[in-house]
């Protein structure tokens, strides 16, 4: 009897399916910000890191196109956008590939600025770079999942 009274309440409580830009809004601000504040871009203050210019090229821009794919990757989820041909399998890309990008630029700040000597304590200790990593990684793995149910159902 308890089982089917919490069926039902869990059939009950209604499908928030945009909750997946509470996340994103807040993950693409940071970076977006991060990346920003690197510009303009100076060989010099990748030198600062130990890396060369090319390398801090593609971490400067990097962070802001992760960023602003995130966002954009949010509208293709839409329920207008998201039934105009391949513009969705077009968002799931351009999230995958944002969440990819970002886990690559957070393991480099983690290996070459931060160089943690325990994993346990980089965990307990240093909550912004591993909730941006955890983050990317998520959109890396997941991309715009929920659209791509969506549209298998309807097949």
């Amino acid at each position: 009897m308890f089982f089917l009274s919490l069926k039902n309440y869990w059939v009950a409580l209604p499908d928030f399916s945009m909750s997946h830009v509470l996340l994103r809004i807040p993950l693409a601000i940071v970076f977006i910000q991060q990346g920003l504040s690197k510009f303009p871009v100076d060989a010099s203050m990748g030198a600062a890191f130990g890396l060369s210019y090319l390398v801090w090229w593609f971490v400067c821009f990097g962070e802001v196109a992760a960023g602003i794919g995130l966002l954009v990757g949010a509208m293709a989820t839409l329920p207008r956008v998201r039934e105009i041909p391949v513009l969705a399998e077009l968002g799931d890309f351009v999230t995958r590939f944002s969440g990819i990008t970002m886990c690559c630029v957070v393991t480099g700040v983690i290996w070459v600025v931060i160089k943690p000597d325990d994993l346990v304590q980089f965990i307990l200790n240093d909550n912004l770079h591993l909730f941006l990593w955890v983050g990317g990684l998520y959109f890396g793995l997941r991309g715009n999942w929920a659209v791509a149910i969506q549209k298998q159902h309807r097949l």
